[in-house]
Parts: structure tokens; C-alpha cells; sequence
């Protein structure tokens, strides 16, 4: 959908609620891995190459990687919405105060704590805010459109991309884990597992019987 049918679209007191926390929340969990110590998903490690390499805060490095990002969109022909803009303007800084007020892990048993609950937290905010249906952020544009095209699942395709970037991000400095594996391949199975749980349900317009339109439709999992 155009970012003007996002908005014409129905059920917005359980869309924009769903976006909001789902944002908020997935700048929390990113900065929960990013505390474990443990290793970060692929895009938190190369926002953390870049925040050490300019010398920002890791919300601003998020915030730019964004903008930057909204550039890839263009061949993919993928469309901006309110939740792309406001992924920009919400997440980054949702990083910064949850790393303002979380403490730091004490042991490891408290580090893989941090990890599980990140990973799983990452995975089930994206999940919801994608599924208010109010367009994808610029990270997740990239996923969804490259799903378009290629037809290949969410988690293949999540997958890839969170290799490329941490390989990019470990080259200008950021930490690569024993967690980052595990977030690399576990984010895009739970994406995929989620997704279909928490998208909200709109009716398509037209004449006939209404039907279910979901923004996961073409992120079909096996």
C-alpha cells in the first residue's frame, strides 16, 4: 500500500498502538544485545562500527544508517509509509534511553539472559510493527522487497542480509560474537514465525466479499 491507503486503512486504534510499541520496543531489544556483551545482530554491529569509526552516540549511528539505507529502496521500487519515518525518528533514540537505564549484565548467566530475551524481543517487535501495516523501516524494506523479487522466504532472505552487514559492520570495528551468530540465524526463522501471528488484518477494497490483505503476503514462509 501507498503511504496514503496506509493511512485511508481501517483498524487504526489497534494499528497505531502496534506500530508505536513495536518501534519502541525493537530500539529496546537492540540495545539489550548490544549490552549482553554476547554480540549483536548484524545491522547493531555495523551501527557500531560506524558510532565508533564517526565517533557518535549508537542512536545517531542508527538514525543514519537509516536515512542511508532509504537510498537502496529505490531499485527495489519499495514504497515509504508513516512506519518508515517514524522507524527513522523512534528507534534510534528508543536505543539511547534504554541504554540510559539498563543495567549492565553481572556474570555470564545474566549476559546469555540479556541475549535470549533480546533475540526474541527483536525478533517479535519487528514482527509488530511491520504487521500494523503502516510500511516497512528502512532495514526491513530492504528484506521485504528483496522477498518480492526473488519469491525466496523471509528467512533465507533476513538471513543474508544479516550476514552481509555484520561482515560490513566487523570491518569497521564492531563486536562480532558467539551471540551474533545466533542472532543472525535465529532473527529471520522468528520474523517468519511471528509475522503471520501479529499482522493486522485489513479488508481489501473493491466490490465481492472481503478478504484478508496482509503486508506478509509475500513473505511466505516454507
Amino acid at each position: 500500500m501507498t503511504a496514503s491507503a496506509q493511512v485511508r486503512a481501517g483498524r487504526k486504534a489497534r494499528r497505531i498502538p502496534q506500530l508505536l510499541i513495536g518501534l519502541v520496543g525493537y530500539g529496546a531489544a537492540v540495545m539489550t544485545l548490544v549490552q549482553s556483551g554476547l554480540g549483536a545482530a548484524g545491522w547493531n554491529v555495523l551501527t557500531e562500527g560506524t558510532a565508533g569509526t564517526l565517533g557518535i552516540s549508537f542512536g545517531w549511528a542508527t538514525n543514519l544508517i537509516s536515512v542511508l539505507v532509504l537510498l537502496a529502496w529505490i531499485p527495489l521500487r519499495e514504497l515509504p509509509g508513516v512506519g518508515t519515518l517514524l522507524n527513522v525518528a523512534v528507534v534510534g533514540f528508543a536505543a539511547d534511553a534504554t541504554a540510559a537505564v539498563l543495567p549492565a549484565p553481572q556474570g555470564a548467566p545474566a549476559q546469555l539472559g540479556y541475549l535470549l530475551l533480546g533475540l526474541v524481543a527483536l525478533a517479535f517487535f519487528d514482527a509488530l510493527y511491520l504487521g500494523a501495516q503502516f510500511g516497512s523501516g528502512p532495514r526491513d524494506g530492504i528484506m521485504t522487497g528483496l522477498v518480492r523479487l526473488t519469491r525466496l522466504p523471509v528467512a533465507a532472505v533476513r538471513t543474508g542480509i544479516e550476514v552481509s552487514v555484520a561482515s560490513a559492520g566487523w570491518l569497521l570495528g564492531g563486536t562480532v560474537g558467539f551471540g551474533t551468530v545466533l542472532v543472525v540465524l535465529g532473527t529471520g526463522p522468528l520474523v517468519g514465525f511471528f509475522l503471520p501471528r501479529v499482522t493486522v488484518r485489513l479488508p481489501a477494497p473493491g466490490p465481492g466479499p472481503l478478504r484478508d490483505r496482509r503486508t506478509a503476503s509475500a513473505c511466505r514462509t516454507p
